[in-house]
């Protein structure tokens, strides 16, 4: 109770209003307690339990926080070539390896009941099944419900013989996911700006995939679903920053290196150096304007236009590589190949990709990449952001931005390769993105948004170093 003290006035659970009425004695401050009776005294019990959740309502909303999720995996399309998360879904909680996918929407896992679904995974996981027969707070979402008329901007839903609310998409790869939506309770843990730690948990809504098709019935790269971070109000960062419970912004920063892991939260981490760019307005993913790309200082001759195209350039942590539209990717090839041909050896290999050799470390050997987008903002690419090393072969590297065309349209995406080595922000509340190269094995800052306190990096340390360092959950 103290705690909500303040000089305006106290709701008790009798229903009585107590005004305080100052009075000041040499030094102190003494404070009378006057009640005030309201005119109908006898309140009914509901009536109070009624009064108790709008209070508690309110301070839950008020109750902003960082929600932390660890980070697995890698962008080495060698060894993970994906990041992902682990989720704690039911009553009793459940965890999921999820992949972190800034290209979609919706939370989902694979169903008890899948068909198609890998039964194993090459990622060295164990795979899980959720079982909405065994979570005491699980509830389908009903054809009627206003939040299946909703998802249909999205995906396109569909009423099941059960009159549960469906779902039957597919990802730009090709690979789709069929199943229903539920409402259950998310576990996670809660960063508050005193900069304690806690365990919280809140009902969302997600989907139970019962058939996959596609890359998703792979062995190699198998995880149990996909967890959304899009800008549609499905997503989980809308979700639960729609009931106050985090921030509109989230921030990732993926480490790039042998260890892999990184840091994912549901709030701004904030680093010096930071620049952003406004997102293309009225677009359901992260699209932004790339304007030019230089290399070494020096502009490549590609029309502006090939990269807007009316779609913008998206940035998507569920690509592993990059993508270029052809009329990009081969001046960005040639005018590599030009600046490095002296110090480096270029061939094609078998698969018709520009390779090199390099004698010395490919930092020394290459330079760097600037992508130059609206707003001023440029993003710096090292060597290793635009280059991938072949597999047993210590000095062989090939470019690793892709060309062609998705699904017959003109797109520029930035995957991982790319993501990676750099705190990236997605400020939803302000429609901008923000980065900054970091290494993403350190400690970072984060703060609950505009306006509010910075949780202090040497109370964060415990929380972060042990995600980047060891790529476990806490």
């Amino acid at each position: 109770m103290p705690a909500f003290l303040h000089a305006g006035f106290l709701i008790f659970a009798l229903g009585l209003i107590i005004l305080p009425v100052a009075f000041v004695y040499s030094d102190h401050l003494y404070l009378t307690l006057e009640r005030i009776i309201p005119n109908d005294h006898n309140i009914e019990l509901n009536e109070l339990k009624n009064r108790d959740r709008t209070r508690h309502a309110r301070i839950l909303q008020s109750s902003i926080g960082v929600v932390d999720f660890s980070v697995q995996g890698s962008a080495d399309p060698h060894t993970f070539g994906l990041y992902f998360t682990r989720v704690k879904l039911g009553s009793p909680p459940k965890e999921f390896n999820v992949q972190i996918d800034t290209g979609s929407d919706m939370l989902w896992v694979n169903c008890n009941s899948c068909s198609g679904c890998p039964k194993s995974s090459g990622l060295g996981i164990e795979l899980q099944f959720f079982d909405p027969g065994s979570s005491s707070s699980a509830s389908p979402i009903s054809c009627t419900d206003s939040v299946c008329s909703s998802v249909v901007h999205t995906v396109e839903a569909v009423c099941l013989e059960n009159s549960h609310c469906g779902y039957q998409f597919q990802y730009g790869d090709g690979s789709g996911a069929a199943g229903f939506y539920l409402s259950d309770m998310l576990g996670f843990d809660t960063v508050t700006g005193n900069s304690l730690m806690s365990n919280s948990s809140a009902p969302v809504v997600f989907g139970c995939s019962n058939h996959l098709s596609g890359d998703f019935t792979d062995t190699d790269n198998a995880v149990d679903g996909i967890i959304g971070f899009g800008q549609h109000d499905m997503s989980i960062i809308q979700q639960l920053s729609s009931r106050g419970i985090t921030p509109r912004v989230f921030s990732h920063c993926l480490d790039g290196t042998g260890r892999g892991g990184g840091v994912l939260v549901l709030g701004e981490v904030v680093a010096e150096g930071i620049v952003y760019s406004p997102l293309v307005p009225s677009k359901s993913l992260y699209n932004l304007d790339l304007q030019s790309i230089a290399i070494n200082g020096q502009l490549v001759p590609i029309d502006p236009a090939v990269f807007s195209n009316g779609q913008g350039t998206i940035v998507d942590s569920g690509t592993t590589l990059a993508h270029l539209p052809e009329e990009a990717f081969d001046p960005f090839v040639n005018a590599l190949v030009a600046v490095v041909q002296q110090s480096v050896k270029p061939f094609i290999d078998k698969k018709g990709n520009q390779c090199f050799i390099a004698q010395t470390s490919v930092s020394e050997a290459f330079p760097p990449v600037m992508l130059n987008f609206a707003g001023g903002a440029t993003m710096v690419l090292k060597p290793e952001n635009y280059l991938v090393q072949t597999s047993g072969h210590q000095g062989e590297w090939c470019v690793g931005f892709q060309k062609g065309d998705l699904q017959g349209q003109r797109v520029t995406i930035l995957g991982d390769l790319v993501l990676k080595d750099k705190i990236i922000i997605y400020d939803l509340a302000r429609q901008r993105i923000g980065w900054v190269n970091y290494d993403c094995s350190q400690p970072v800052n984060v703060t609950l948004g505009s306006g509010n306190e910075k949780i202090r990096e040497d109370a964060l340390y415990q929380l972060i170093i042990p995600i980047a360092a060891t790529a476990i959950s806490l």
